[in-house]
């Protein structure tokens, strides 16, 4: 399967392009700088050169399945969250309905559901909200995991996936990268919001 990871420079989409190839699946890094693309073409990585803030629709074509793992990071102001996490997320949906892509994963956030009722980055949480939410009345079939507090451990190969809002907690960003790729194969993730922390359930049991 041809995956496009939209953000394969972060933590959890360079995880992602590199599990989804050890899989056997096509992985397309998406990156802005042609720097950027060297370490996935030495691991003979297909890349592709796109910019949020630009036009970036030509990476998409042929593509069965988006991940969109891309987000401005945590030293960037509300605007660059809007820009990336909300807008350029949105545009990669209408990307991916033009191309026909199957599929549509996307990385949220545990409190999307409900901003308001957060103080701490309420902008950050309502620009995965609203991403999420025109996810949802895009047309394209979307799984939307929303994972709890972001730590960069090793990973442990073992979560709590739920449908259901949980308490929060912690998950390794090598977890989620790891219950990305399941979801990649699995008919059961699609149509469905996910919010995700370390647990007890392996990964490769998910989606059975």
């Amino acid at each position: 399967m041809k995956v496009l990871v939209v953000g394969a420079n972060g933590q959890i989409g360079h995880q992602v392009v590199e599990k989804l190839k050890d899989k056997g699946h096509d992985p397309v890094a998406m990156v802005r700088k042609e720097e950027q693309a060297e370490k996935f073409k030495e691991k003979g990585i297909e890349t592709v050169l796109g910019d949020l803030q630009e036009d970036f629709s030509h990476a998409f074509e042929g593509v069965d399945t988006v991940v969109f793992a891309a987000g401005s990071g945590g030293d960037t102001g509300a605007d660059m969250t809007i820009i990336i996490d909300q807008e350029g997320a949105i545009e990669s949906m209408e990307n991916a309905k033009d191309a026909g892509v199957k599929h549509f994963i996307i990385v949220s956030s545990m409190g999307a559901e409900a901003p308001k009722e957060y103080d701490d980055i309420k902008h950050y949480l309502y620009a995965k909200h609203r991403a999420d939410e025109h996810l949802k009345a895009s047309g394209l079939d979307y799984t939307i995991i929303r994972p709890g507090m972001l730590e960069n451990g090793a990973g442990t190969g073992k979560v709590s996936l739920s449908e259901e809002n949980q308490e929060f907690g912690n998950v390794q960003r090598e977890d989620v990268a790891s219950v990305i790729v399941q979801a990649v194969d699995a008919d059961k993730a699609e149509n469905k919001v996910y919010t995700l922390l370390e647990g007890d359930t392996p990964v490769e049991d998910l989606f059975k």
